[in-house]
């Protein structure tokens, strides 16, 4: 099975964020990714 080419238009980027609900997950990476 031949993989076919995915070209992106825009970097990836996969930030996994782990914590308890409300400790900031949101703010930080609404900062990061300037949302």
């Amino acid at each position: 099975m031949a993989k076919a080419k995915f070209e992106r238009t825009k970097p990836h980027v996969n930030i996994g964020t782990i914590g308890h609900v409300d400790h900031g997950k949101t703010t930080l990476t609404s900062a990061i990714t300037k949302v």
